[in-house]
């Protein structure tokens, strides 16, 4: 009990220290709010207390030592995370941009192309997912279903011997699709 009331005072006396520097704050000014004696002092204990609320955002369950290193060293990965983050919804969104008139005109064709139950329900999810693809879930969900078009009218042809798509635009749609999924 008395360490989970200390990891959270530590939490919000972070957030205080934050706060704090953020409006214009010294670290000679928390001196005599950390209870240190100097300067360094009370940069070195912020930066141990930070542990608490970076061992928290991580949801680990190794806590993060308790020293400045491991902290910057926590801090650092933590960026690093959120930078692959933004490096995988940046290419989400790129790959969207090209998906996205693609699927459109997949769905613009679809009565050329073989209305097999299968290709008729991956369709029907493009069809739903489209007009409010914003999240990367969504943005990798219209990528999975465009895949699964295309492997359900190989399937087709496959199995039936005669071409997935009966119009010229809808093989057009059907091979740039194809093109598109294969990269």
């Amino acid at each position: 009990m008395w360490e989970y009331l200390r990891d959270q005072a530590d939490l919000h006396q972070t957030k205080a220290i934050e706060h704090a520097r953020a409006a214009g704050a010294e670290w000679a000014d928390l001196v005599p709010a950390l209870a240190v004696k100097a300067p360094s002092a009370a940069y070195n204990k912020a930066k141990r207390m930070q542990a608490a609320a970076l061992t928290e955002a991580s949801r680990g369950d190794r806590p993060i030592r308790r020293t400045p290193e491991a902290v910057r060293e926590a801090e650092r990965l933590a960026a690093a995370r959120a930078a692959a983050e933004r490096r995988a919804e940046e290419e989400a969104a790129r790959r969207h941009a090209l998906l996205a008139p693609v699927a459109q005109r997949l769905l613009e064709y679809r009565t050329g192309l073989d209305d097999d139950e299968d290709v008729t329900f991956w369709l029907d999810q493009i069809a739903a997912v489209l007009p409010s693809c914003h999240t990367r879930t969504q943005l990798v969900s219209l990528q999975t279903y465009m895949e699964a078009v295309v492997r359900e009218l190989k399937k087709v042809e496959r199995t039936t011997g005669r071409a997935a798509a009966t119009t010229d635009d809808a093989r057009l749609a059907y091979a740039a699709t194809a093109e598109l999924v294969r990269r």
